[in-house]
C-alpha cells in the first residue's frame, strides 16, 4: 500500500507527530510505501534545525531527517505554514528578507499542491493531530 502522511501538529506539543514518525517506520518495515510526508499547520515545527530537546527526550527533528535520509522520503513543509512560523530555506529567506536558514537536512519547503498531489497518487492519506 502506498501512504502520504500528514502533520499537524509540532513535535513537543502533542503525541500526533511521535505517532505519525513510528506509524512512517511501521509502514516502512512493512513493506509499504511512502509517497510522501507532509508538515502543515504546527507540523512545520518538526522541520526547524534549531531544535533542542533535552538529553532525556526525543529529537523528532532528528529522527525525521534519519529516516529520509535512510528511505529518500519525499518531506514536504507547507510554505505558507513555515513562513508563519519562521521556518525557512535558502529560497525563503533570500525571497523574504531574512538571514538564515533553519530547514534541517531531508526536509523540503513547497505548496500545499504536494499534499493534494500525494492524497491522489496514494491509496490513503493518514492524517496526524487536528
Amino acid at each position: 500500500m502506498k501512504f502520504t502522511i500528514q502533520i499537524n501538529t509540532g513535535p513537543y506539543t502533542h503525541q500526533a507527530s511521535d505517532s505519525a514518525y513510528r506509524f512512517t517506520q511501521a509502514a516502512i518495515d512493512a513493506g509499504h510505501s511512502i509517497h510522501r510526508v507532509f508538515f502543515y499547520h504546527d507540523g512545520v515545527n518538526n522541520a526547524t534545525e534549531y531544535s533542542v530537546p533535552p538529553q532525556d527526550d526525543r529529537n523528532l527533528q532528528q529522527l525525521w531527517s534519519e529516516l529520509a535520509t535512510e528511505h529518500n522520503l519525499d518531506m514536504i513543509v507547507c510554505v505558507a505554514a513555515a513562513q508563519r512560523r519562521g521556518i525557512l530555506d535558502e529560497n525563503e529567506s533570500k525571497k523574504n528578507g531574512k538571514n538564515g536558514v533553519n530547514i534541517a537536512p531531508g526536509f523540503e519547503i513547497s505548496g500545499l499542491g504536494q499534499l493534494i498531489e500525494g492524497g491522489v497518487q496514494s491509496d490513503r492519506l493518514v492524517v496526524f493531530g487536528d
